[in-house]
């Protein structure tokens, strides 16, 4: 609601008044309702432009005369948009600047053609009174066009009406409950002045460019290299090129440079170096591919006929070696940089340049068929993403984006594609687009064109992008800096109409008085009345919730039968979920839709292990991984069958599933290059399958019969038969993972130098980059802990579990210390925490916790999963260390200090992160 409605409105809208006033002609009761959309950008994005220029120009402004250039702009959006789209791309013919009505380049003259008086229009600096002024002449303009509608059930979005902003709050809390909003990076335009995503409203221009991802193929530089580039000897060495189509690259015969255009030798990481034009290389940094984040380190500066010459080893191509040559044509303000070659003789005719390539890649994509390579014989259209995935995993190329085209924000910066991260509804997840499909089958869309439109959109959407930061709307609840995105914010409104009416009292801002109060409308009473969920403790009377829950399923039906909606196994899921004793159950249907999605999900998972059993790591389970995961399959399997015999469903399900899901994901973690076990992978899908058999027996059979191709029945193979588990080696595990979980924390705080110097003093000097860790263990306790650990253990009754009275271990302590310690007092300060600790520990494992030393050999451990440390704490080289060992302590230099403040004790380490320099200075 940015302006007034027009005739195209009243065009859509007619379709729906000429249906409603059939059907009720026909004697049906029909509801029409209509709200009015506020949410988003253009409103905040309209009233900021306004005020700034009234800030440049007056109030009210006088605009400079402007010279209309919109044909020029046309032509070259146009020219620019046939350039940057790939063939499987889908993109308007019509460019935004083609789009745009009139010439009116200032808000403040648009606003004059709706008919505002100047001293009218200031008052639009303020977003809000946008919603004020035009919804209410928009429901006087459909009254006089004879709409048939419901006006007690209108509505205007955003936070102005609280009770709209307590559904979708509502909407997004049940929505993130259920799995189904995640956190992700993704590819968006971004200003490195700003220092934040440059949306369309913060552009200069370059409105609507989107990143556009490429390919960026790496070309090695085969030494020796020439003088210009001798100071890069001893590094990888790429022309790095980008591309839209990379199968093209086996017919690759040399790739073309511009002899006048400037380049630069650009780190990457410690060891590769890229070859690109600056512009290129700000793109890579803000996309983590630079040696500094954000900052490209230039080490060459370098000229196009540098490069003329070069020798080049780049993968798939046919030769083994090909050269550098000049091209006086290329472009390096698009994305082809370092171009590659396209078969096309002629660099001289422009004109027919572009025609050739414009042909040559459409026709090529959607009617070729690859005649070399491992994918011969398959349709180009199949072989792209299979050879791009190929390219991708063995390092022989990245991905890379930049704008479609140049974008520049208000602040006179050139914008880049950063990887951000922002929150994400996951509509492509498997199960729920399915459900879709289903959905349009069954669909009357009344043309083929519509049912074109919805499988297309089907078909490319995945993570949509749910929050904003700029705008008008509802804050997102659990991470307010954001708002819900304007689409986001729509999906479920259709519901909202049909119990409008009982929360606003008729007002569309929901400023009236009403028998229910926003701050009533909780996440309870929500669920009551559109998901059959219990009757809320509220102060709403039971009689109008009735009424609105009523109302809702007259208007909007929606069969919640529980195995109709949910199918019988994810039911029997949440019913063994829903609790066990003699507790009230509670039937969640969310973990109906997440079993459905779990259960859909393990299948696929089993799906592709067995089709890719070859590459797993066969002979039989050897690894510390696999002993541990193996332990876990023996541990469910003892703790489920408890469980069964005792009643206990829901425990059964947390032994039979759940927590064997998390022991397999650790074991996929854990194996990193060595693989995962075939045989031992095999009994995880076997024993699971069984475990599980009670609760979800069709699930069960299906995965018994069809993937794991066993003759029989699930229901008749019997309890699998398990070893007797190893607490011992389960404690180990913990102690691994906790301590890796505890050293990624003091990692990365010192990483971040979150110690801040003191007012006026000069900052720390920068420190290369920690690689290197040396983790220091005591393997027994010693000193006070030891004489604590010994009063302990003469004072415990381990049948009792409990301890002599604190008077008694108090004495105990004192005659200990008395001849060694000239305070006892300040000893007894350190005993205590420790003294508490142990005997709550003691209660509830029995005494093995009032041990000198764990049940296991802490170095041996870390020792032998050193790789898996390393990989998880991203360093190059990590040592175990005995903290009595005088040459391992000279090993931390001038960090050796840490170890007398903080001393390593049993299950507690003490790691030390150094840079490689650092660690090189002490070895």
């Amino acid at each position: 609601m940015n302006g007034l409605l027009h005739l195209g409105h009243a065009f859509s809208l007619s379709k729906l008044e000429f249906g409603a006033a059939y059907h009720r002609l026909r004697g049906s009761n029909v509801l029409l309702p209509f709200g009015f959309h506020c949410t988003g950008m253009p409103i905040k994005a309209s009233a900021d432009k306004l005020a700034r220029e009234i800030q440049l120009y007056g109030n009210p402004p006088v605009f400079p005369a402007i010279e209309d250039d919109s044909s020029a702009e046309v032509a070259e959006d146009s020219q620019a948009d046939q350039a940057a789209v790939a063939p499987d791309k889908f993109k308007s013919k019509k460019s935004k600047a083609a789009a745009k009505t009139g010439l009116q380049k200032f808000q403040w003259e648009i606003m004059r053609g709706f008919g505002l008086s100047d001293e009218e229009i200031a008052k639009f600096q303020d977003p809000s009174h946008w919603l004020t002024y035009f919804p209410p002449l928009a429901k006087e303009d459909l009254k006089a066009f004879g709409l048939g509608c419901d006006w007690r059930r209108s509505f205007i979005t955003t936070d102005m009406n609280p009770y709209y902003d307590a559904f979708v709050r509502w909407q997004m809390r049940k929505l993130k409950k259920m799995g189904k909003i995640v956190k992700d990076m993704r590819y968006t335009i971004y200003s490195p002045l700003d220092g934040q995503p440059c949306a369309d409203h913060d552009r200069a221009s370059g409105e609507g460019v989107q990143p556009q991802e490429y390919v960026l193929i790496k070309m090695k530089v085969i030494p020796p290299f020439p003088p210009k580039l001798k100071a890069l000897e001893g590094k990888n060495v790429y022309l790095a090129a980008a591309t839209l189509r990379p199968e093209t690259m086996y017919g690759q015969t040399n790739c073309w440079v511009l002899p006048d255009g400037k380049y630069g030798a650009f780190e990457i990481n410690e060891t590769d170096v890229f070859i690109v034009t600056a512009r290129s290389a700000l793109n890579l940094a803000y996309q983590h591919l630079s040696r500094v984040p954000e900052k490209p380190t230039c080490l060459v500066e370098l000229a196009g006929n540098d490069l003329i010459g070069l020798p080049l080893r780049s993968p798939l191509s046919f030769n083994e070696i090909i050269y550098a040559l000049p091209m006086l044509t290329i472009l390096t303000d698009k994305a082809e940089k370092v171009c590659l070659d396209l078969k096309i003789k002629s660099q001289n005719d422009k004109e027919k340049l572009a025609e050739a390539k414009r042909m040559t890649y459409l026709k090529g994509f959607t009617d070729g068929v690859m005649i070399v390579g491992e994918y011969d014989g398959r349709k180009v259209q199949e072989a792209k993403p299979l050879i791009k995935n190929k390219l991708l995993g063995e390092g022989s190329a990245v991905l890379y984006s930049e704008p479609e085209k140049k974008v520049m924000s208000r602040s006179g910066d050139e914008c880049v594609v950063a990887l951000t991260d922002q929150w994400y509804i996951t509509y492509g997840e498997t199960e729920w687009k399915q459900k879709a499909v289903k959905c349009l089958e069954n669909m009357n869309t009344f043309s083929a064109e519509t049912r074109n439109g919805f499988e297309h959109t089907l078909g490319w959407l995945n993570q949509w992008a749910c929050s904003r930061s700029f705008g008008l709307g509802t804050r997102i609840p659990w991470d307010e800096q954001f708002l819900v995105e304007s689409l986001s914010d729509s999906t479920l409104y259709m519901a909202y109409y049909t119990i409008a009416h009982h929360l606003q009292n008729g007002n569309m801002y929901g400023q009236e008085i009403s028998s229910i109060k926003p701050e009533e409308m909780t996440d309870e009473v929500w669920e009551y009345v559109f998901c059959d969920g219990p009757a809320p403790k509220s102060d709403i009377s039971p009689a109008l919730l009735s009424r609105m829950k009523q109302e809702f399923e007259y208007w909007y039906p929606f069969d919640i039968r529980a195995i109709e909606e949910f199918s019988s196994d994810a039911t029997r899921f949440a019913l063994a979920d829903a609790g066990d004793g003699m507790d009230d159950a509670n039937f969640v249907f969310e973990t109906a839709n997440a079993a459905i999605l779990r259960l859909t999900k393990e299948i696929a998972w089993m799906e592709e292990v067995i089709a890719a059993e070859s590459s797993l790591r066969g002979g039989s389970p050897s690894t510390y991984a696999d002993n541990v995961f193996a332990n876990e399959i023996n541990i469910a399997v003892k703790e489920t069958e408890k469980s069964y015999n005792n009643f206990m469903f829901r425990d059964a399900l947390k032994s039979g599933f759940y927590d064997l899901q998390l022991a397999r994901d650790e074991y996929r973690l854990s194996c990193g290059s060595a693989g995962m076990n075939r045989e031992l992978l095999g009994r995880f899908m076997e024993v699971q399958t069984r475990l599980i058999t009670p609760i979800c027996p069709h699930y069960a059979e299906h995965v018994w019969q069809k993937i794991l191709k066993k003759e029989g029945f699930a229901i008749k193979a019997g309890w699998p038969v398990a070893g007797t588990p190893d607490p011992t080696l389960r404690s180990a595990n913990k102690y691994l993972q906790d301590s890796i979980v505890l050293m990624r924390k003091l990692l990365q705080k010192q990483e971040s130098g979150s110690k801040k110097p003191k007012k006026g003093a000069a900052p720390p000097p920068a420190e290369s980059k920690l690689t290197v860790g040396l983790i220091y263990v005591n393997e027994h306790y010693d000193g006070w802990k030891e004489q604590c650990l010994r009063v302990l253990q003469s004072n415990f009754d381990s049948q009792a579990r409990s301890f002599a009275p604190d008077e008694e271990i108090n004495e105990a302590l004192k005659n200990c210390f008395i001849d060694r310690e000239t305070n006892f007092k300040q000893v007894q300060k350190l005993c205590m925490p420790f003294i508490r600790f142990k005997k709550d520990e003691a209660r509830n494992v029995g005494p093995q916790a009032l041990n000198l030393k764990l049940p296991f050999g802490e170095i041996n451990v870390l020792e032998e999963n050193l790789e898996l440390i390393r990989r998880q704490l991203g360093l190059e080289h990590v040592e175990v260390l005995s903290a009595f060992d005088g040459a391992a302590r000279a090993k931390a230099g001038r960090h050796a200090p840490v170890l007398d403040k903080n001393p390593p004790s049993p299950g507690e380490p003490v790691a030390i992160f150094m840079s490689k320099e650092g660690f090189g200075a002490q070895s």
